[in-house]
Order: C-alpha cells, then structure tokens, then sequence
C-alpha cells in the first residue's frame, strides 16, 4: 500500500468512524471531544507551525462561548449568526492580543498571553451578562439556516461535526499553502526569514489572530451544544489542558490534537466519580507519553511510519540493482 493511498484509507476510516459514532455513543459526548480537539489544534498550529507559545487561548475559547450564547439569548436564533458573532470576537481580541504579543518573543510572548487571558477571566467575572460565577446559562439550542432545528441531540451532533470539519480543515488548508511554509521558516531560523525580506510580525500576528478564530469556533460549538458558558471556560486550566493534549498526541501533527483529545477527554469521562485523581492520572499519562513517546503519541508513530517507508524503498532499490 502507497503512502497516498494509505492516507486516504485513513481518512474514509476517520471519517466512517464520525459519521457512525452518534448511533453507538452519547453525542454529546464525542461534540465535547471535537471541541476540546479543536481547541487543542488551534494551539498546536500556533505553537507547532508558527513556533509561539500561547498560555492564553482559554479566552479565545471562552470569550467565543460568552458572545455567541448573548447573541443567541438576546438577539436571534439563528445558529450561523451566533458562531460568526463568537468567531468574530474571538478573532478581534486575537488581533488586539497578538499586537502587543508579538513585540516579545520567548517566555516573554507566553507571559503576555496569559496576562491577556487573566484579564478576560476578570471581566468574565465581573460583566453583568456573563453571569458572573454562575455563567451564563440556558442557552436554548438554536436553528440553522432557517430550517436546521439543533434539538435532536443526532441532529445537533452532525451540525457541530460540520463546523469542527470546517475547523480541521482551515488549518489542514493553512499548514499546506505558501503562507503556512512561510510559518515554519518563520519558526525555524526567523533571523533567516527577516533576511530574505518576510515581515515576520506581520505573518506572525496574522496566524495568531487566525489561531484565536478557530479557537472560538470550538468554543462557539461548546456553548450552542451545552447551553452554557462558564468562568472555566475562560480559565488557565483550559489553556494549560489544551497544551497538554498537544503534547501528548503530537506536535506539529494535524492528528495528534485529536488523538490527545479523545485519550484525555475518555479519561475525565472514565473518572468523573473522582475528580481528585484526575489530574495525577493525567500527570502520569503525561510523563509515560514524554517517556516513551518523544515526539507524541502520533508524532512517533509518523516517525515509525517513515523509517519503515524508508527501508521498503531502501529495499526495493537494492533488490532492482
């Protein structure tokens, strides 16, 4: 079997696998771990392919939450409105965020992130609308294109699997143009890029900003899904979750924040009756991973994958001469 023709058998498997998955499992269980993947992707991206490090991304996520749930509580019932209107705030407080950020590098940029996000956390807090500690609740499951009701949990469930699709591919359509190759140089040797003329603040901003739109598309999703955006939403732990799961699946991988996903997601699900474990249980999955799989859980097995593409061609060559 050719590498292409692999990859494509995995996609038709990964993509059966979704459209199956409502009727054998709870959907609002798998919506839960397509918006905590997409979340972790949009990290990934930014960390992996563009080489910043954010502490921050829960307000993209949470804030996303916050505004497409006022929209649809007060304004209208439309679905579409409601994500573009989260996705929109997102990206704005993205562009505002990464002007500043993007002065410093290092640490420094990290920090700066997670100031930003201290400081939504607070007004998450105290705005009248949000609903302070409580969150803001009873977020009734919109319409979309007029004619899409999102009651039915299956229905709801293929509505969202669109939207977080949408997301993957964004980055999938990013990560592979001649913007994303001039990401990697960037991440890579930036002195280099600054050589050959890039402005690299600019492209650097500009993947930020797209980075934090797709993180409030996941949070958009979270809260027409759930019906409620929460303080934990906006808070560091989401962050830091997210960063985890990138780590653990894979970085610089398109299928590693998926994977991380669905192993940390499944495991607070596993162990819902005791929450005080969670987080040793996820320490220890997170030592073995760095442990044993260097790279991530999917970032090693594309190097298993390679190395063994490599000696099969090694082979064929030897055995043609």
């Amino acid at each position: 079997m050719t590498s292409l023709t692999y990859k494509r058998f995995l996609w038709l498997l990964v993509g059966a696998a979704f459209l199956v998955a409502p009727f054998v499992a709870y959907p609002l269980f798998i919506i839960k771990m397509l918006c905590v993947a997409l979340l972790a992707a949009s990290v990934n991206f930014l960390v992996g392919y563009a080489g910043l490090l954010s502490f921050g991304h829960a307000m993209f996520f949470g804030s996303a939450g916050y505004i497409a749930g006022y929209v649809l509580k007060t304004w209208t019932g439309e679905g579409l409105i409601g994500v573009l209107a989260g996705v929109g705030c997102s990206a704005l407080l993205g562009l505002v965020t990464g002007m500043l950020a993007i002065r410093r590098q290092g640490v420094y940029f990290s920090m700066i992130t997670l100031a930003f996000a201290q400081v939504v956390y607070f007004l998450a807090l105290r705005l009248p609308f949000t609903g302070g500690e409580d969150g803001l609740q009873n977020v009734a499951r919109p319409v979309f294109l007029g004619f899409i009701d999102t009651t039915d949990n299956q229905t709801l469930y293929f509505v969202a699997l669109a939207l977080i699709g949408f997301g993957f591919w964004c980055i999938w359509r990013i990560v592979y143009s001649p913007f994303g190759q001039v990401l990697t140089a960037i991440r890579d040797n930036e002195a280099r890029a600054i050589s050959l003329g890039y402005q690299v603040n600019r492209y650097k901003l500009i993947a930020f900003t797209l980075s934090a739109a797709i993180a409030g598309l996941a949070g958009s999703v979270k809260v027409i899904s759930f019906g409620l955006a929460s303080l934990t939403d906006v808070g560091w732990g989401t962050s830091g979750d997210a960063l985890l799961i990138c780590i653990v699946g894979g970085m610089q991988t398109l299928w590693g924040p998926l994977i991380g996903a669905i192993l940390i997601v499944a495991l607070e699900h596993l162990m819902v009756s005791s929450p005080e474990l969670i987080q040793i249980v996820q320490g220890l999955v997170f030592v073995a991973v760095v442990m044993l799989f260097r790279k991530g859980i999917v970032g090693q097995w594309l190097v298993w994958w390679r190395a063994r593409q490599a000696n099969a061609e090694a082979t064929k060559s030897h055995h043609i001469s």
